[in-house]
């Protein structure tokens, strides 16, 4: 099976995490995508009070939701929950390695915002080794919306998000630049919105807008 990873807090999950895993899928042949929720990030400090299992809880109702002609291409794996502690990419994918069926190696996606500061990343070197890299096209927009107090902190030495991408103009490392459609929505938005009363029903797929609503996430009130 020819297996690609995408990491993130999914905090929420929305509709440009899930357009970028169909492309994976349709344009670059991969049989599956695993959605894979941190525990806790290695660089940021989460700005929420949703708990790690209702993150994991949203991305299963998306990709149980996602079954096409009966084929689950997407498929939520908790491994990273269950390890606790720091959740590191380079465990992650001896994880997959070891637990999964593959024809070839993973590909690991990031986004371009993410990849500029691989060169901190724990294991780096080691990652390229047992993976290939898929690097996604992102948005820094936030569409005019206040996001502050509800945007993430950055932890260590980690820059944050889209200050500086530069370095991807020399990446050390062979990888796939993925020409996947940029839709210019966050989940720091979202969370924003949510809190704010705005609309926000479309940024998510149907089965993560019905959880958030049913369980009051991010300040939602009926």
């Amino acid at each position: 099976m020819k297996i690609a990873l995408l990491g993130g807090t999914f905090n929420p999950l929305h509709i440009g995490h899930c357009m970028l895993a169909d492309t994976v899928i349709t344009e670059l042949g991969y049989d599956k995508v695993l959605f894979i929720p941190t525990f806790i990030p290695p660089h940021k400090q989460l700005n929420t009070k949703v708990t790690p299992e209702q993150r994991l809880a949203m991305l299963r109702k998306f990709c149980d939701s996602a079954v096409i002609d009966g084929k689950r291409i997407f498929e939520a794996e908790d491994c990273e929950i269950k390890r606790g502690g720091v959740s590191y990419t380079y465990d992650t994918l001896k994880y997959v390695c070891d637990n999964y069926e593959l024809d070839q190696k993973p590909a690991f996606i990031m986004g371009q915002e993410v990849a500029a500061q691989f060169d901190k990343w724990y294991q780096s070197e080691k990652i390229v080794e047992i993976a290939d890299l898929i690097i996604a096209k992102r948005h820094p927009d936030n569409n005019g919306i206040d996001v502050k107090g509800f945007a993430n902190t950055p932890s260590g030495d980690y820059a944050a998000d889209y200050e500086d991408q530069s370095l991807l103009d020399n990446f050390p490392y062979k990888v796939t630049i993925l020409e996947n459609p940029v839709f210019p929505v966050s989940s720091t938005e979202i969370r924003s919105r949510i809190a704010n009363k705005k609309g926000f029903r479309y940024l998510v797929p149907d089965a993560v807008f019905s959880y958030i609503c049913e369980n009051n996430l991010y300040g939602f009130t009926k």
